[in-house]
């Protein structure tokens, strides 16, 4: 399961305006048996691996030498970094941990008028078997207790797809080669997860 918001490409961000920082007292409540971290910059070379196994397929169609694979993901990696810290102030930048190893990264960032689902990307090894379904299921959760939809990008040949249209997304958009999806909170007034009003 992994995903991509577009702005890590130089795209718009479209989650700007009334940015809410998480705080890590006010993150989404994890499923049992996860826990989440703040990522810190010991964190990067783990996830720059991480990034490659969500390229790995791109990587199988070209006939460049291993170092040169390696370069070209690196600079995807940082330009990405970049974009999404540039993009998206205040935002949560977390490592997905189970029983203390790092299984996963997940990207959150909250406005006054959603949650945006910027990155949610685990090891190959646990995809398809059932965790993403776990954590998407408790994220759903949250933002309904904030009364504030959830919104992320996926390119519609990536199988998360499948996964967000079972949970409830919808397309509202089609942005160059990413769908915008949405799952619509119900009515109410939003709540700051950050107590600030």
């Amino acid at each position: 399961m992994d995903g991509m918001d577009p702005t890590a490409a130089g795209g718009a961000g479209q989650g700007a305006g009334e940015d809410l920082p998480l705080l890590a007292g006010y993150w989404p409540p994890a499923p049992e048996g996860i826990t989440y971290r703040t990522e810190t910059d010991a964190d990067v070379p783990w996830l720059c691996d991480l990034y490659r196994t969500t390229r790995e397929a791109e990587l199988q169609q070209v006939d460049w030498p291993e170092e040169l694979k390696q370069a070209f993901i690196q600079q995807q990696f940082s330009a990405q970094r970049e974009q999404y810290r540039q993009h998206y102030p205040g935002a949560a930048f977390l490592v997905i941990e189970r029983e203390g190893d790092a299984v996963g990264r997940l990207y959150l960032h909250h406005t006054r008028h959603e949650v945006r689902l910027m990155e949610v990307t685990l090891l190959p090894a646990l995809r398809g078997q059932g965790l993403g379904t776990r954590l998407m299921a408790a994220l759903l959760a949250w933002s309904r207790q904030l009364k504030l939809p959830m919104t992320l990008h996926v390119e519609p040949f990536n199988p998360a797809q499948r996964l967000y249209q079972r949970l409830g997304f919808v397309t509202r958009e089609v942005r160059g080669i990413y769908h915008f999806m949405c799952c619509d909170a119900p009515p109410g007034i939003a709540s700051d997860p950050t107590g600030s009003g």
